[in-house]
């Protein structure tokens, strides 16, 4: 299959997704309700589906994954088991869990790939249907993992660089909100390659603690007045930027990656200048949707290539576009 038709299929479902209209949560797996996921619109036998995040709790982008995967789980008669934790070794312990529970399937994030990736084939070699999103597309063939569905990171920042080069940028404050997380990393090295000149420096903070992110960009805009843009890698930390630079008294302009409802009034006003969109609801959709196809028919979809849900950017003139779907939690 080849790319264009990849990319056609996330398009094909996204368009279905959203004319039919049709939370992360750290911890032991949290199934689906068992009323709604009974009720699935196929007539198939009732699977077991476990998805492992690496999501922060209060990550609103992980809940328009979770969202997504919920919604195929439900049209696809599937109990969804998700789980998420930050730290690499609480993760991988998650995924040995859905191994031990005998799921039917497993869809699984890698932002440490070494740390997952051995339990990832595991779950394979246990005879479990398993695929990555997200975190991990550059890896996940390393570890036998049939299917990828997200974009690749260091390409989406190096767009996000060659934008902020267009709007002149001279001074790049990207900021990295869970260390250790290769997918950040290679968004600021993406951005860096972009921007073809301009200072790009990394401030790494922690993205579970807002008010801490908050107090450590107000005081780095306060020392360095040359900062004239911030590159955030998730709305709430972006969102959070715009707060700090209010409160340092800077101009800088801020743009991010990720989308959600917030983000909507703040393009509209200008708090946030663009974002870079890889469709997280969309990524928890078709993980779980192929896993359904593997029992159905035999294979899921790419043909062992990446499906690529992004990048696309959002700003000021296609922002009424996705503004609806991001209300109802599918952008």
């Amino acid at each position: 299959m080849t790319s264009s038709t990849l990319r056609r299929y996330a398009g094909a479902v996204l368009a279905c997704l959203l004319l039919t209209a049709c939370s992360a949560t750290g911890g032991a797996p949290r199934s689906t309700p068992e009323g709604e996921g009974a009720a699935g619109t196929v007539d198939t036998p009732r699977l077991v589906v476990a998805m492992v995040s690496h999501g922060a709790p209060g990550d609103t982008f992980w809940d328009l994954v979770r969202k997504g995967a919920e919604d195929a789980a439900r049209k696809n008669n599937i109990e969804l088991r998700y789980s998420a934790d930050p730290q690499a070794p609480n993760q991988e312990n998650l995924v040995r869990t859905a191994i031990d529970a005998h799921v039917d399937g497993l869809a699984v994030t890698m932002p440490n790939p070494d740390a997952i990736g051995p339990a990832a084939r595991a779950a394979i070699e246990a005879g479990i249907p398993t695929v990555g999103l997200n975190a991990g597309m550059s890896r996940y063939r390393d570890f036998g993992l049939s299917a990828f569905f997200g974009q690749e990171e260091r390409a989406a920042g190096t767009q996000a660089g060659q934008r902020l080069r267009e709007e002149g940028a001279r001074h790049v404050l990207c900021i990295i909100h869970e260390q250790g997380n290769s997918s950040q990393e290679d968004r600021c090295a993406g951005v860096k390659e972009g921007t073809q000149g301009a200072e790009v420096e990394t401030l790494y903070v922690n993205g579970m603690d807002l008010t801490s992110v908050h107090s450590t960009v107000q005081a780095k805009l306060a020392q360095d007045k040359e900062i004239d843009w911030i590159m955030g890698l998730v709305t709430p930390v972006a969102l959070t930027a715009v707060d700090a630079a209010r409160a340092a008294g800077s101009p800088v302009k801020i743009a991010t990656f990720d989308t959600n409802a917030e983000l909507v009034p703040a393009i509209r006003e200008g708090d946030i200048q663009f974002a870079v969109d890889q469709q997280p609801y969309l990524q928890g959709y078709m993980a779980v949707d192929a896993l359904w196809l593997a029992h159905r028919n035999g294979s899921t979809v790419g043909g062992g290539r990446p499906v690529y849900t992004g990048p696309s950017f959002v700003d000021a003139t296609n922002i009424e576009v996705i503004a609806e779907a991001a209300g109802k939690g599918l952008r």
